[in-house]
């Protein structure tokens, strides 16, 4: 990487010598306002096909320079909320003064994302969505992506405070595997997790130019994974938005969040950018305490809270199960010299341990905490072409649910990235490794402590004790007179008094040895460190006004680490790459008005047969300013299985969960014993449909619906069976012996196992976004959102867990405004259906949730500073989002925002 790097620079310094042949240009200066003569601070002003561009000041003045040399140059001066204005020059002025109209809709908001070329956004060919620096500034949550589920059709999974996981279209998950996430096209996944931590190692929001969502399948400019969505997030540009810019928030849970900004242009050809932000807060710490469904969990079944047997608990870690039975020999808790025989009446009952708490387990570690520091030089090489060399430092705190709940310490991404890019074409690459740090797995820590030794050099472990008083207790009982159920609660009672006290020094001990080893098996501590090099380019052949041809490639190559507590990668480093190229062709025709595009792409991968992924789609745009936008769309995508499905090798403790990329399983199902056969995995595929209006419905009135229908096959899911760690089936001698329990330990070869498998049958899904915007006023807008997801599960397999996790209904509703004397404001109610929710972790039905978000704003433009109050889930409602995730309640704050240019 320091290679890489090195060139890049070498390459800018080169670039810098040649500023010396550029040629004479000439300044123009003016101001940009309203029509009624306001200054309208923070307008962009381009040349109009080229690099060079800057903003105006808090007076709405501006300047820059242009070469007149080769005849007239077009300014072109946007602002947010009016027309987009182009003035031809054919000379150096020095007094230019413009005047936007204001828009009554963001109408004239252009997109890249959709098609990797720029257009207008109600002529994009799918459903995306797109904000803009002023909703960007409103969005009250604490990590921004939670602010997403605003918008139609979007879906956020909180399992913590900064672990936000976003999905489109259904299949939700808290760590979401079909929707890509990119800043400033660069992916910003974990290269060990194959996750986008919501902003957590993301662009602090004062860098934020904009953020474009595209809903469903994208894989045929995208590639892999590219399924159900693309997150794109551009960062705003040193040349054009100069300044210094400070943010400060506190408030509720000992929330503090700083950011700063500072970007400078020196000369015409050089600007950089440094951009840092510190936050801290208490993190939401999950509390469900409902019995672990018998799915995951079969010895579960029939206990709960009343149980005198104890039970599995969601949010409880270490409540380890075991089963009695004659053959079993435990050491006497009172006596370790001598061994006790078993109560008859407990042949073939499980008794779980207590276990611990999240909050216990996390102890000191409960701070929610995200650290970023972002460098970023740009050169002009010419006006047409500009390089940009860049790097991000993250580091963070949050608890990640995935087969387990993590407590993620420090964890964090080294980012380095550069890009050359001219007016229609450009090169990219980029290397992330990332880094687990003191990252621990809560399930581990909590059965490693269970299963330590009472004392240091003791052969007597804390679960011999409880499980051995729990059967002494019960005889005692029996013999005494008790019944059954009276014997057994006696017992429970007893044996519960021996657990681990958690504010015992041993206690302390053990946790803290057992969260820093991370030998498998004894610890609980997961510190991968894997690294994703990647590179891309695109080049757009245009053929007139009318027609444009794309053409693009990329590479990628993962190198996973682990040091086998988390991949299979006991001896060196886990190798797997990914190549694609794709090409698009635009045609425009009936005076602009139809627009015909035809995309495919091809990828080729390590592990999987290549695959093919074509788009089709046609814009028509009606009325007598386009103002009525139809769209249809076809797509076929696909989803490689992630790293982790691909070479994982995880033990916790009742399952080991294996990847699937070598030869499969063969073994017994663990409902009724059938022989199972599950296959290598291979691409997951879909095909779906699209059609969509967007446009000004009547006066005032923005109306964005759309109806897709998706047809999946080879449908990616989780399945639990019993086999040998190797793949092989079971002798029946082992299959009489069991799987061993998590008390029994986890050496035996035959084991109930997890793994992704691929459905025979079809996954079929449809759904409708509707979104409205009414326009009263610059002061007033009331919006409203509806989004339908519904799921064909009929043919599936009982035992089949799809992972659909996508609510049935939900809505929001909102007004938002810029009010007299620099007052703005925002206010969004949301509401989404109950659903069932499946995850490794936890299975579960989630109830009816929603969220009462509002901030304030108001500008004092004579200090250069905005007062912000905003809050989340202001009504503190139910709004749990993930089954065995936190609720994330109520956070209120108050805040500054200092801009300088």
């Amino acid at each position: 990487m320091r290679k890489i790097y090195s060139f890049w620079l070498l390459l800018l310094f080169c670039s810098v010598a040649q500023s010396a042949l550029a040629q004479q240009e000439a300044a123009i200066t003016g101001l940009v306002q309203t029509e009624v003569g306001e200054p309208l601070p923070g307008a962009t002003v381009f040349l109009k096909g080229t690099f060079v561009g800057t903003s105006t000041d808090r007076d709405g003045k501006f300047e820059l320079r242009a070469d007149f040399g080769d005849g007239p140059v077009v300014l072109s001066v946007s602002f947010i909320g009016y027309e987009t204005q182009e003035v031809s020059l054919t000379s150096p002025d020095a007094s230019l003064k413009l005047a936007l109209k204001p828009t009554v809709a963001f109408t004239n908001e252009v997109v890249v994302a959709a098609s990797r070329v720029e257009e207008g956004i109600l002529q994009a060919p799918v459903t995306i969505e797109k904000l803009n620096r002023q909703q960007i500034e409103r969005i009250p949550t604490a990590d921004l992506q939670a602010g997403l589920n605003h918008y139609k059709g979007i879906d956020v999974n909180s399992s913590s405070l900064l672990m936000n996981s976003i999905s489109t279209r259904g299949f939700n998950s808290a760590k979401s595997e079909r929707l890509i996430q990119l800043t400033d096209y660069f992916d910003t996944q974990s290269p060990s997790l194959n996750v986008n931590s919501g902003n957590l190692l993301g662009v602090p929001e004062l860098d934020l130019e904009s953020i474009e969502i595209i809903h469903g399948p994208a894989s045929a400019l995208y590639g892999a994974n590219a399924f159900n969505g693309v997150l794109l997030m551009n960062s705003k540009d040193p040349f054009s938005t100069e300044g210094l810019s400070v943010r400060l928030r506190g408030g509720q849970r000992s929330y503090l969040d700083g950011q700063l900004r500072y970007a400078k242009k020196l000369g015409e050809k050089f600007a950089f950018k440094v951009v840092g932000s510190y936050l801290t807060a208490d993190d939401w710490l999950a509390s469900n305490y409902a019995p672990t469904s018998a799915t995951l969990v079969p010895t579960n079944a029939g206990h709960d809270a009343s149980s005198p047997l104890g039970y599995d608990a969601v949010n409880r870690y270490g409540d380890v199960g075991n089963t009695f039975s004659q053959s079993q020999n435990r050491i006497n808790p009172t006596d370790p010299t001598k061994s006790y025989i078993v109560s008859e009446e407990l042949y073939g009952r499980t008794v779980f341990m207590p276990g611990f708490d999240e909050k216990i387990l996390v102890g000191s570690d409960d701070k929610a905490k995200s650290l970023k520091v972002q460098p970023t030089i740009s050169y002009l090489l010419t006006n047409n072409i500009k390089m940009t060399v860049g790097a991000s430092v993250a580091r963070g705190n949050a608890s990640y649910q995935s087969s387990s709940r993590y407590r993620l310490k420090n964890f964090g991404t080294n980012q380095y990235h550069g890009e050359i890019r001219g007016t229609n074409w450009f090169l990219r690459g980029q290397s992330v490794q990332d880094y687990g740090a003191d990252t621990y797995d809560l399930n581990f820590l909590g059965s490693f402590l269970q299963t330590a030794p009472v004392a240091e050099g003791s052969t007597t472990r804390n679960a011999d004790v409880y499980f051995g008083t729990y059967n002494g207790a019960y005889k005692q009982a029996r013999a005494g007179g008790a019944s059954p159920e009276q014997a057994q609660a006696i017992a429970k009672a007893q044996a519960d008094a021996t657990q681990l006290d958690p504010n015992s020094p041993r206690f302390q001990e053990l946790r803290d040895q057992i969260i820093k080893d991370a030998t498998p098996g004894k610890g609980a501590l997961l510190s991968p460190s894997s690294l994703l090099n990647e590179g891309n380019a695109q080049y757009n052949f245009k053929f007139g006004d009318m027609t444009d041809l794309i053409v693009g490639g990329a590479y990628r190559k993962f190198r996973l680490g682990s040091n086998g507590n988390l991949f299979s990668d006991d001896t060196e480093r886990i190798q797997n790459h990914e190549l694609g190229g794709y090409t698009q062709l635009t045609h425009k025709l009936l005076e602009e008005r139809l627009k015909l595009a035809v995309a495919v792409r091809v990828d080729g991968f390590k592990n999987f047969d290549p695959a093919v992924s074509p788009r089709a789609s046609v814009v028509y745009s009606a009325g007598e300013s386009k103002q009525h936008n139809f769209r249809a769309s076809y797509g076929r995508a696909f989803r490689s299985p992630t790293q982790l499905d691909q070479y994982i090798r995880l033990d916790v403790g009742p399952v080991l969960i294996l990847g699937n990329v070598d030869n499969g399983f063969q073994g017994y199902s663990t409902t009724d014993l059938s022989a199972v056969n599950i296959d290598p995995l291979k691409l997951e595929r879909l095909n779906s449909i699209e059609v969509g209006y967007k446009g000004i419905l009547v006066e005032k009135l923005y109306l964005d619906v759309n109806y897709y229908r998706n047809q999946y096959n080879d449908f990616i899911g989780a399945r639990r069976f019993i086999s040998n760690r190797d793949g092989s089936q079971p002798t029946p001698q082992q299959l009489q012996a069991g799987a061993p329990t998590q008390f029994q330990g986890a050496t035996a070869n035959t084991r109930v196992i997890q793994a992704w498998t691929n459905a025979s049958q079809e996954v079929n899904t449809q759904g409708a976004a509707l979104g409205l915007t009414y326009y009263f006023a610059k002061a007033f807008n009331l919006t409203g959102n509806y989004s339908l997801n519904l799921l064909d599960d009929e043919e599936l397999p009982a035992d089949f867990q799809t992972f659909f996790n996508t609510p049935k209904h939900k809505f929001n509703i909102g007004v938002n405004g810029v009010a007299v004397n620099n007052f703005n404001y925002s206010v969004n109610y949301r509401w989404a259906q109950g659903h069932l929710y499946e995850m490794p972790f936890a299975v579960g039905q989630l109830d009816d949730y929603s969220s009462l978000d509002a901030y304030v704003g108001y500008n004092l433009p004579k200090i250069n500073t905005t007062l912000q109050v905003g809050g989340s889930n202001l009504l503190d409602q139910n709004n749990t989002q993930v089954y065995g995730g936190p609720n994330i309640g109520r956070l209120a704050y108050v805040g500054l925002l200092f801009n300088l240019k």
